[in-house]
């Protein structure tokens, strides 16, 4: 399988550990985000993967270097100009998996770099190639401010902060519906069928959230798959890497 390593963002939020380094390289437990994502996507069997790269591109560069590649093969993606977000990342890299592609739409596994889980990929991908869903997303049931919401078959609907911009067939939603949906927290991590290339039409940044509403809202299966009961967290801030320091091993 293959993977995309989502790594470009300025990590404003880790400052003052990012001032002088990339997000990617901060570390847990004396290891940085980025081995501790290629090694535990190593171990489901992820042999190759692509990296964004925008804040202290060339040290995350060197870094790898210094790594062997952590026996991988890794390329990279620049964003050198403009910093792209989740979508317009992905659609940079694409290139990367048009190999893949034309091998039966096998599936690959988009991870941010700044989050941390013990989520069982199998399991997901195995849930993911049995609803032969477009794409599968992470969810838990767990306070954000950017909750989903999901009907009752567990698939996107739209964003719980914004009812009038649901994404669905039926315009607008019946208050039976609205009160049916299942507002869950995006974790960050994505399987995703590579049929999804084509059909990305948003241009320049742009969140990949934005692209799965609008394919939702065309009919195409954006699944969600829970893991309420996975440890996961958020290392978006110094406070956030202390907790995980004592938590995970």
């Amino acid at each position: 399988m293959k993977a995309m390593i989502l790594a470009a963002g300025l990590g404003t939020r880790l400052r003052p550990l990012t001032n002088d380094r990339p997000k990617a390289l901060v570390e847990l437990n004396g290891r940085t985000l980025l081995e501790i994502t290629l090694t535990r996507l190593r171990s489901f069997g992820v042999t190759e993967a692509i990296i964004n790269v925008h804040h202290f591109a060339d040290m995350v560069v060197a870094y790898l270097k210094s790594k062997g590649n952590f026996d991988m093969r890794l390329e990279i993606s620049r964003e050198d100009d403009l910093l792209l977000d989740t979508g317009g990342g992905l659609k940079k890299a694409a290139w990367f998996f048009e190999d893949t592609a034309a091998k039966m739409d096998e599936p690959f596994l988009l991870h941010n770099v700044d989050v941390i889980s013990g989520i069982d990929f199998n399991a997901m991908f195995q849930f993911h190639t049995e609803r032969h869903a477009l794409a599968t997303l992470a969810v838990q049931a767990r306070e954000s401010s950017r909750q989903l919401l999901f009907d009752n078959q567990l698939q996107l609907v739209g964003r719980a902060e914004a009812h009038s911009r649901l994404a669905t067939s039926h315009s607008p939603l019946p208050q039976s519906v609205k009160s049916s949906l299942l507002p869950l927290a995006f974790s960050g991590i994505h399987i995703i069928s590579t049929r999804i290339l084509p059909l990305i039409f948003e241009t320049g940044a742009f969140s990949i959230i934005d692209t799965y509403i609008r394919l939702a809202s065309q009919g195409e299966k954006i699944q969600a798959f829970r893991h309420d009961s996975s440890y996961w967290r958020d290392l978006g801030r110094p406070d956030d890497l202390a907790q995980a320091a004592l938590e995970w091993q």
